[in-house]
């Protein structure tokens, strides 16, 4: 079945498929883009996936997505079914199907108006779909648009399907997409020891330089899901994507995500979130400053920095009363991926003295990434 994907998504540019036009004039098509090309094309009956997707065996498809999970204009849900795709439920990450949930907020099952498939929430209590979620459920297409950080929750939602899909043996179809912070790695690697949680369950730095699509097989590769299973994983890349192109996403990822230079500087400032510190939430420009109380880190004029950059951490950190600036709850920890930076702040190191320790872990990460890298 990969070997006849593979070739037929040699094939694509061939048919019609439709590149979007990115700022620096490459031409690229997502996964979702491409998988349809094939569904729509006229030779889709040679493909035994294709096949599988219209005739699942007694159940049906799944879709994991989003307000993101877009085939150009029309969300891959209605273009799936368009197609004669049997698609019998919609799981949902957080912020929800729509995207309109706020982050933490509590993520309901429902029915989508437009199709009246139901939808299940992979958010709160529920983060992993159960075996009674999956009894009808043949094939799983995963379509989520990450912003490569590793306390960005869609990886955990990730990590969960696959380990759903291994433990039923169901196929899982990841359609690629770009990541905005795919150009460079960097920041602590986590502690699974210490700091393991929904917003940061492997052991990568908190910028890791993958797609979706490669940090998938990243998670199988390594061994990650509960007891070293594996999961039947198809990855559909994308056509024409570059490292280190931009890439203006066409859809906001989650509500606090609205705009490029945010979410090029989440990586940064998500930190924030386990101190005492705002990041604009509530404001038009979430993620583009920081406040205590009325004193205000403005940096929505500011370029957003090339690497995981502590200096605004830091520079908050002077400015707030002593003792006032981290939160009790150990929720930064659970953001950095260690006990250790906070510790590291407190006793007045330099940004690049903290840097280095966390460097070999760093390096040794970079050693492993490489084994499942798609693009340049």
């Amino acid at each position: 079945m990969k070997r006849i994907l593979f070739i037929m998504l040699l094939l694509l540019p061939a048919m019609g498929c439709r590149p979007q036009k990115a700022i620096d004039d490459q031409l690229m098509c997502t996964g979702a883009e491409r998988l349809m090309a094939i569904i729509q094309s006229p030779i889709e009956s040679t493909v035994d996936m294709v096949q599988d997707l219209r005739n699942p065996n007694g159940g049906g498809v799944a879709v994991v997505g989003n307000q993101t999970s877009m085939v150009g204009s029309t969300h891959l849900v209605d273009t799936l079914l368009a197609c004669g795709i049997n698609v019998c439920k919609i799981f949902c990450p957080e912020h929800g199907f729509r995207g309109t949930a706020a982050a933490g907020a509590k993520v309901d099952n429902s029915t989508d108006p437009k199709t009246g498939l139901p939808i299940v929430s992979l958010y709160g209590k529920n983060k992993k779909p159960t075996p009674e979620q999956m009894a009808d459920v043949d094939y799983v297409i995963f379509d989520l648009q990450d912003v490569g950080c590793r306390f960005y929750t869609y990886l955990s939602t990730l990590h969960y399907v696959m380990e759903a899909c291994a433990e039923r043996g169901i196929p899982l179809i990841v359609l690629d997409r770009p990541n905005p912070n795919g150009h460079y790695v960097d920041g602590p690697v986590l502690d699974t020891s210490t700091c393991r949680s929904f917003v940061g369950m492997h052991p990568v730095p908190v910028v890791y330089g993958m797609t979706i699509g490669e940090y998938a097989q990243m998670i199988n590769g390594e061994g990650w899901l509960a007891n070293h299973a594996r999961c039947d994983l198809t990855v559909v890349p994308m056509q024409g994507y570059a490292r280190h192109g931009f890439y203006p996403l066409p859809v906001p990822p989650s509500p606090n995500l609205r705009t490029a230079h945010a979410v090029a500087l989440y990586p940064s400032l998500c930190l924030f979130e386990g101190t005492n510190c705002g990041v604009g939430r509530g404001t038009d420009y979430p993620f583009e400053w920081v406040t205590y109380g009325t004193d205000t880190l403005d940096l929505r004029q500011e370029k957003a920095p090339a690497r995981f950059s502590l200096k605004y951490l830091m520079e908050m950190y002077r400015r707030v009363p002593q003792g006032k600036f981290f939160q009790r709850s150990n929720f930064f920890e659970k953001l950095a991926g260690t006990t250790e930076l906070r510790h590291q702040i407190e006793a007045g190191m330099t940004e690049e003295e903290i840097r280095t320790t966390w460097q070999p872990a760093l390096d040794d990460f970079k050693t492993i990434r490489v084994k499942y890298l798609i693009y340049k």
